[in-house]
């Protein structure tokens, strides 16, 4: 094996903060790349290696083909060998589309259609018979055996149950050259002009042949043709009419109850995609749920009048349109406007509501006249529902959705599959049945499904089984057993989501293959760490690198080989500082050692803090799959939410707790989960949401601009007298308004150069050297720095820069005390790490003026976190509950959780198994419980 075919050899990677560094990493192992929050980790593992990995696959395509994907960029490094096809599993790659589910994702929903479309029994819907399908030959023999010696008559079925005269029918038929039909199971003559009663409801067949049947060989040659013919007109069923008896029986091709007669057609895997035409629910198309209009939020007080408001989207009486229709149903309907709601006639308010189409004449009294009046309206609810349907703004559709509400879709009750779908069955157990299972009971009802097959059936289903089962097994191993394969895939964690397509990978078996991994422990109890990391390990063993972007302490004692970046973050950062097994690293003076062998670490806290006494009291709350929980949430205090991965921890705070409090304080319009009631919300003012979300979409967005420091810095410069005497304004120092911006790049810094066939390449723009702004703007100085070089900085630069401006030194100072000292100014949001846009919110929420009354929620705010930087985060979140604010974190991590006053744990397990309030209390109070899986490893890392 030649040197380069063991090792990844990465020489002089230059991109964002990296120093040149030169790096060797051993294949078909387990590597751990660590470091601090912004040293250079995700440069090296995805901007080098994954980008140069993906740039190498597309140039094997062929010219024409990398016109259309649109090249990629190459990452700015000198040299890398021995690279092997390279998959990066990330966090945010899920789909947000309703239609996606965890089946559709593992592809084992795939698996399952094909095996319902080979392998499973349909059932009538009508009468719950097992169905038939029969081949020519089989109707053939049938007939000859059924009706030997009978006069019968052969009838192909054209029209069934459906109203209408017929006219154009007959005449097609009798053109056709059949002289009989069945209408109404009466034998006709074919005349011309005939026709039915068009207002009733009709069923027709053509009589095809009338014989007797005997043994002839002519007898047989003319069965055959005239089972042809009536397949062909009657779409693949014939009906045989016994002439004595009139005894009825239907034959068909394809799948056919035998006593009423309905059929299906013959199973395809599209028929159980609820993503296809042929499979989806045609109420809902395939979602599950619908929004229908609700007559309560139309009408929420019955006793107002409808002149004083009663109908809530249109408010009180106006001088319009609509009142006018109202005015007039008031008058077809003898009531007036001002009368309350609830003393209207039924029919006025059906007509209000659904609208009606009528014309009627009202008699004056006084002057002896009649007039006409007509009602052509559409009715509220029904406006409504057409807004919800066919707006096409954001805006509108949301206004509409305040009156409605998400209901299961009542005709597919959820199952997204349309009726005759859910009739086909193995072992009495349909495809919606088995994608509602969780994956731990769905395993073990595959486990048992063999001895219940037939022999035909296990022989077509033996492999698919093989498939579904083993995939099953894998998303087992990573701790997924509490999911269903119906759950959306939009309400799944990031940590969940990429623990999905690691099953995935593991799934599909590769071999020879470099994964990238980006901390697939977010989200994941210490209870399922171990699991992942034998998934990880099985990944390696089969003949795989793998790569793992992690802060884990577990993960990192459990690696090969480790490599950590530093020494600190941002320009700070970008070197190896060290390079071993765990055991090596340990032996280092590095952050990262001093924390594993326990030189440093994260301090428990003396006492914890009492609170205010008072307390936000949440009953009832059955979201998901809480049971009917109710919590105390203590104020003033730091509170710790845990539990296993999928207890229901996000339900009960993101899901019940934020939308209620939200929607108290703020209007919010997300609708909470379920619940019965809440008590204490007088006793804070706000409410703040810090998540992980980024802050900007575009290049264009930065620090600078999300905090609201370079508003106070432009008017800064606009301030300075040089500006003053050009008669400059705030806005000349933006680079996103013309004016004072470099108008060649358009304030970005750089060009884009489109190459046909190769990547765009940005290049500097020439005009400005990369500033941004225009060679006037950038005359203007403030202690000899222009605008352009203040976004260079770093915070740590500007923070004794602006000191004598207490606006901007306040804000700069709070980005510097949650450990973000070594970002610029300037620097992109795009490129800033989830852990990094979570602490510039947070700068931006601690820079505002508090009230000591806030109550802010972190959801695993330690994502991306090296144990510096979770010390440092925990010193800032110490001082906001030290002032009187309450502090919310929803964690798994053992350092964030030993440190909080209050702990609430959710379990016992995931899924339907949990949704229980296991245990409250402080930290020492909460390992006395047993059962506890949090309070186990809380025990170990507390020492007692």
């Amino acid at each position: 094996m030649s040197p380069f075919e063991e090792h990844i050899e990465v020489q002089g990677a230059r991109v964002h903060n990296l120093k040149n560094i030169d790096v060797t990493i051993p294949r078909e192992k387990l590597v751990v790349i660590t470091g601090l929050s912004g040293s250079g980790k995700s440069s090296l593992a995805f901007d080098t290696i994954y980008a140069e990995g993906q740039r190498r696959y597309i140039e094997t395509f062929s010219a024409y083909a990398r016109q259309f994907l649109g090249g990629l960029e190459r990452p700015d490094v000198d040299k890398i060998d021995g690279l092997s096809p390279v998959i990066a599993i990330e966090q945010k790659t899920t789909s947000k589309s309703p239609r996606s589910t965890v089946g559709t994702i593992t592809e084992i929903y795939d698996f399952l259609r094909l095996l319902f479309a080979r392998a499973s029994d349909a059932y009538s819907y009508h009468t719950g018979e097992k169905m038939v399908s029969y081949t020519d030959e089989q109707i053939k023999e049938l007939i000859i055996d059924s009706f030997k010696g009978k006069r019968i008559n052969i009838l192909a079925p054209v029209v069934r149950s459906r109203k209408g005269h017929y006219r154009e029918l007959f005449e097609q038929i009798a053109k056709q050259g059949f002289v009989k039909v069945r209408a109404d199971g009466e034998i006709l003559d074919l005349v011309k002009g005939m026709k039915l009663d068009r207002y009733k409801t009709h069923d027709i067949e053509i009589v095809i042949d009338r014989l007797k049947i005997d043994q002839t060989v002519d007898n047989h040659k003319r069965l055959n043709e005239t089972i042809n013919t009536a397949m062909y007109h009657g779409e693949d069923v014939l009906m045989v009419l016994d002439q004595d008896t009139q005894e009825l029986r239907y034959f068909s091709r394809n799948l056919m109850c035998p006593s009423s007669g309905i059929s299906y057609p013959n199973p395809e895997p599209n028929n159980f995609s609820f993503n296809s035409p042929k499979g989806a629910c045609p109420k809902c198309n395939g979602i599950g749920s619908l929004y229908e209009v609700n007559k309560n939020k139309i009408v929420p007080d019955p006793k107002l009048s409808i002149a004083a408001g009663a109908l809530a989207p249109h408010g009180p009486q106006k001088n319009s349109w609509i009142f006018k229709q109202f005015e007039t149903i008031a008058q077809r309907f003898n009531f007036s406007l001002n009368d309350p709601y609830k003393d209207i006639p039924e029919e006025a308010k059906q007509m209000i509501l659904y609208g009606g189409n009528e014309k009627f004449s009202v008699e004056s009294k006084t002057l002896g006249v009649t007039r006409d009046y007509k009602i052509d309206f559409e009715g509220v609810a029904n406006f409504i529902e057409s807004q919800y349907s066919h707006a096409e703004t954001t805006s509108l559709k949301r206004w509409a959705k305040e009156y409605m509400d998400k209901v299961l879709c009542n005709e597919c009750m959820g199952s997204r599959l349309r009726q005759e779908s859910l009739y086909f069955k193995i072992n009495g157990q349909n495809i919606a049945e088995l994608a509602q299972k969780d994956i731990v009971d769905l395993a073990a009802w595959f486990e048992h499904l063999e001895q219940n097959l037939s022999e035909k059936q296990f022989k077509i289903a033996e492999e698919i089984l093989k498939e579904i089962k083993t995939r099953l097994q894998f998303l087992l191993d990573v701790g997924l057993d509490y999911l269903s394969l119906n759950r959306s895939s939009k309400s799944l964690s990031g940590g969940e989501a990429q623990r999905i397509r690691l099953a995935t990978q593991i799934g599909s078996q590769l071999v020879g293959v470099l994964y990238i991994l980006d901390e697939p422990s977010i989200g994941l109890h210490q209870r399922d760490n171990e699991k992942l990391i034998k998934s990880l390990i099985a990944l390696r063993d089969i003949g795989n690198s793998v790569i793992v972007v992690e802060h884990d302490k577990d993960m990192i004692e459990h690696a090969d080989y480790v490599i950590d970046i530093g020494p600190k973050a941002g320009k700070y950062g970008g070197e190896i500082i060290s390079v071993g097994t765990p055991e090596e690293l340990k032996t280092h003076h590095t952050l990262t050692a001093d924390y594993l062998n326990g030189t440093k670490e994260i301090e428990v806290p003396k006492t914890r803090r009492k609170g205010t006494g008072k307390c936000i009291e949440l009953k009832g709350c059955t979201g998901n799959n809480l049971k009917n929980i109710s919590v105390k949430f203590p104020l003033g205090k730091m509170i710790g939410v845990t539990g296993v991965s999928g207890s229901g921890k996000s339900t009960l705070i993101n899901e019940t707790l934020y939308p209620i409090m939200n929607a108290h304080y703020f209007n919010g319009v997300k609708k909470p989960m379920p619940y019965k009631s809440i008590n204490g919300l007088e006793h804070i003012d706000k409410v703040i949401d810090i998540n992980q979300s980024p802050i900007g979409r575009t290049p264009r967005s930065n620090p600078a601009t999300y905090t609201g420091v370079f508003s106070e810095i432009r008017s800064l410069f606009a301030k300075l007298p040089e500006a003053m005497i050009r008669g400059y304004k705030p806005g000349r120092f933006s680079f996103n308004v013309k004016g004072g911006r470099c108008e060649t790049c358009q304030g970005g810094g750089l060009r884009v150069i489109e190459m046909n066939f190769l990547p765009d390449v940005y290049v500097e723009c020439e005009t400005c050297q990369g500033k941004r702004f225009n060679r006037e703007t950038l005359e203007i100085r403030y202690k000899g720095k222009s605008i352009s070089d203040v976004l260079d900085m770093t915070i740590n630069e500007a923070v004794p820069f602006f000191e004598h401006i207490p606006k901007i030194h306040k804000k700069l100072k709070t980005i510097k005390d949650v450990g973000l000292g070594y970002i610029t100014l300037g620097q992109q949001s795009t490129t800033l790490s989830g852990g990094e846009a979570q602490r510039i919110k947070l700068a931006t929420e601690l820079s505002k003026r508090d009230t000591g009354n806030t109550f802010y929620i972190l959801d695993e705010p330690t994502t991306g976190l090296h144990f510096e930087d979770i010390r440092v985060l925990m010193i800032v979140l110490n001082k906001l509950a030290n002032k009187g604010n309450t502090v919310l974190i929803i964690e798994h991590n053992l350092d964030v959780i030993k440190m909080v006053d209050h702990i609430i744990d959710i379990g016992y397990e995931g899924g339907k198994n949990g949704g229980e309030v296991i245990v409250e209390g402080t930290p020492e109070e909460v390992i006395k419980h047993k059962k506890s899986y949090t309070a186990q490893f809380l025990k170990k890392e507390l020492n007692l």
